[in-house]
């Protein structure tokens, strides 16, 4: 199966064909604005033909920049917030896993990858700094002015750093900029300081910039191939420009999770049962939330990371406040096979599992899940994902980005601003006194 495929069938309590049938049309105006990127925020649709607008000549110089960066380093840092790393961590953690050290990714023959600039913790900053210390470093910081708070002040750390152990010039050339393409003050400073540069395209927003070099660059230092997540994502947009609706993913979960809204869901939970896909979520969260939460308007998105969540959040899923939809990513494939093993006192009563796979109980956990919370009245979804891969990531960032583009027109606000995020800033620089 080289696609992936939604079952709604958990949701027919709430949304009949004929909820379908009633949406439709207004699908089909949403995904015209969409793709004629004729409403509101369309100058930030430049995200759309990524997946096949990304030329040869880019795709191999990240790819040698990537090969350079493994050849210098053993930690790969990217300094960047929000759209500025969450996808490059989701696809990194999704396919590589995370260590458990509070920065490290374990990958094999790759450099371990770490992230920064996110917070304003004393305590990371410090885990980072000792990392330079103790580590051979490359830094790609991400930001189109490089002037917002948190990656502004980790850069300014670990370039400081960075020149105090291996010096200027040397460390000139462990660091890569991805930012604005003339202006700016990270651009002004990576060329001062002869950095290699990225651009990050003006009609393509944060959180809708993995497949360009925001997340590319960050994805090929950890070995992944790039190339085979663009072709996923090329996947996703061919059934994206499906017309029946019944047949485009993404304008299917578009429509679906707009009939949930209007009959009084407020909140979408997307739930998985792959610990590697944690940032996944965040991603998707990021996407959502900032996407169509305004206006008064938007379904509240959270992520939950199953069974660990179930244990914690489970009560309240099962017997809460009836407010919430569910959406599971179903990873039907794994390339690990684990299976309980034989123990003959049986003092865990395990026994009924020996000889099964740990992929097989997963699934069944899965599909207990999402019966006993539709039984309890929550409605739910089920992406099937046939395997965790680089071409079915790339198939999943699009397949989001599309949907949460039309559901927003759907919803009637514009999917591509984030006017209500500068609200915290503007009081932040009047406490700090940045304001006279």
């Amino acid at each position: 199966m080289s696609e992936i495929v939604l079952d709604y069938s958990n949701t027919c309590d709430c949304v009949t064909e004929s909820d379908i049938d009633a949406i439709i049309p207004e699908v089909l105006a949403a995904k015209e604005l969409v793709d004629l990127k004729s409403g509101q925020g369309g100058d930030f649709l430049g995200w759309l033909d990524l997946p096949s607008s990304v030329s040869e000549e880019l795709i191999k110089d990240i790819e040698e920049t990537a090969e350079k960066a493994r050849s210098l380093c053993d930690l790969f840092i990217v300094i960047g917030i929000g759209g500025s790393y969450l996808g490059a961590r989701a696809a990194i953690s999704a396919l590589k896993g995370e260590g458990l050290a509070e920065f490290e990714n374990k990958s094999g023959n790759s450099p371990d990858i770490c992230f920064a600039g996110f917070n304003m913790s004393s305590s990371s900053l410090s885990s980072l700094l000792d990392l330079i210390k103790r580590r051979r470093v490359f830094v790609n910081v991400i930001s189109k002015s490089g002037t917002t708070t948190e990656p502004a002040i980790a850069l300014r750390a670990a370039y400081e750093a960075m020149k105090e152990k291996v010096g200027r010039e040397e460390a000139s050339k462990r660091f890569a900029a991805t930012t604005d393409k003339a202006k700016g003050a990270l651009k002004t400073l990576a060329d001062r300081e002869g950095w290699k540069t990225y651009v990050v395209p003006d009609d393509v927003g944060g959180r809708y910039s993995v497949l360009t070099p925001v997340g590319l660059l960050p994805i090929a230092a950890a070995g992944l191939d790039i190339r085979k997540m663009l072709a996923g994502a090329r996947a996703a947009k061919e059934n994206a420009a499906v017309k029946d609706v019944r047949q485009n993913t993404s304008c299917l979960y578009a429509a679906i999770r707009n009939i949930l809204y209007r009959k009084g869901k407020k909140i979408e939970i997307l739930s998985n049962f792959e610990q590697y896909l944690h940032y996944f979520g965040e991603w998707w969260k990021q996407l959502y939330g900032e996407s169509e939460g305004k206006d008064g308007k938007g379904l509240y998105p959270d992520s939950l990371d199953f069974s660990t969540d179930l244990h914690s959040m489970g009560q309240y899923i099962q017997e809460g406040e009836r407010l919430l939809a569910e959406t599971f990513i179903n990873v039907l494939e794994s390339d690990k096979k684990i299976f309980v093993p034989h123990w003959e006192d049986n003092l865990d009563g395990l026994g009924y599992l020996e000889g099964k796979s740990l992929d097989y109980i997963n699934s069944i956990a899965l599909k207990a899940t999402a019966e006993a919370h539709l039984q309890g009245g929550v409605p739910n979804m089920e992406f099937k994902i046939p395997r965790l891969d680089e071409y079915f990531i790339g198939y999943m960032f699009y397949m989001f980005e599309y949907a949460c583009a039309v559901s927003g027109y759907i919803l009637g606000v514009n999917p591509f601003n984030q006017p209500g995020v500068e609200a915290y800033k503007q009081n932040m620089f009047r406490l700090l006194g940045k304001f006279k």
